[in-house]
């Protein structure tokens, strides 16, 4: 038997979430809808003037939000990740911990700073981030647990992590560790801005293949490089096994080796999109690993991701979780 659920790697970035208007956008000149790396200077003079907007902050980074998620509902999970001996660094761990996903506590850096991302919410539910990397950018293959991605019915890899080398080697390893140990393989395209960008990064990642991935349309097409979303589906067939394509309003389809099959949406208000696909992956990857097939575990994530969407911050109340596992959660 397992220990875990799901293991997964990712950035470690505090997620500190505002809302603005889209003016702030623009008087800033900041790229809306989309991840925007920048330095440390740069996110210190952005945080200056968000200030005056308030704000949340949690435990965050795209692999983290997802396995919360799976912990929440009832899974265990299981994290790799970097952070500094700082204060953020120390939040960070101390936050992971509490919402049940094990973690490398013990691996607090002496020099470097805990990364960052500034999480801007447009009144449309447009999340634009702006991220500081800090000291996960120089996340390695140091930083895996071998002994837990081999106690793990699935290995979850990051997008984010392609655009940094070292976090790129460490995706890489941790799939070849899945891959010789009979671990199932996941990964999340995560932003169409990374596979714009590091598309050639992605392909390293994938290698010969991995068992599942995630991604929405816009990430679908952008790698695959096609027009259509059926050509893409078409492509994605060659490298992934089995996969997840979030449509937006148009739901979900997924691909359990066979069959394709439609998710359909649930209707809501949404007013925040920030880690609707993080969630999406999290509901799913509890369902498949928990007795759903992928007809049940993508109505579970469509369900879950459209609840988180329609509330600010990129995670439920705990009693919510709950909720869906049992049917019982209106959206």
């Amino acid at each position: 038997m397992k220990k875990y659920d799901v293991y997964g790697l990712g950035n470690a970035l505090v997620d500190m979430e505002f809302e603005v208007h889209d003016a702030f956008l623009q008087q800033n000149n900041i790229d809306k809808g989309v991840m925007t790396l920048v330095d440390e200077k740069q996110q210190h003079d952005l945080m200056c003037q968000l200030d005056a907007f308030g704000g949340n902050k949690a435990s965050g980074g795209s692999a983290a939000n997802t396995l919360i998620a799976i912990s929440a509902m009832g899974g265990k999970a299981c994290y790799s990740c970097k952070v500094a001996d700082d204060e953020l660094g120390h939040f960070y761990l101390h936050d992971l911990s509490a919402a049940g996903v094990d973690c490398n506590r013990d691996n607090t850096h002496k020099n470097g700073i805990t990364g960052k991302c500034l999480v801007m919410v447009s009144p449309d539910a447009e999340r634009t981030m702006h991220t500081f990397l800090g000291v996960s950018s120089e996340l390695s293959p140091a930083e895996l647990d071998a002994d837990a991605i081999k106690n793990a019915h699935y290995c979850y890899m990051e997008g984010y992590l392609t655009t940094s080398p070292s976090a790129k080697q460490a995706n890489i390893e941790a799939r070849k560790i899945a891959e010789n140990n009979g671990i199932k393989t996941a990964l999340t395209f995560s932003d169409p801005f990374v596979v714009e960008h590091f598309r050639d990064d992605f392909t390293q990642t994938i290698g010969d293949g991995i068992d599942l991935l995630f991604c929405n349309e816009a990430e679908a097409l952008s790698y695959t490089q096609k027009t259509s979303i059926d050509d893409a589906i078409n492509s994605i067939k060659t490298f992934a096994r089995q996969f997840a394509i979030t449509l937006g309003k148009a739901g979900a389809v997924v691909f359990d080796g066979n069959n394709l099959l439609e998710i359909a949406p649930y209707s809501v208000n949404a007013i925040d999109t920030n880690g609707a696909g993080d969630m999406f992956a999290g509901a799913f990857m509890y369902g498949i690993t928990h007795g759903y097939d992928f007809a049940r575990a993508g109505d579970l994530a469509s369900q879950a991701s459209s609840k988180i969407v329609s509330q600010f911050g990129p995670r439920l109340k705990t009693e919510d979780y709950q909720l869906l596992i049992n049917g019982s959660l209106s959206c």
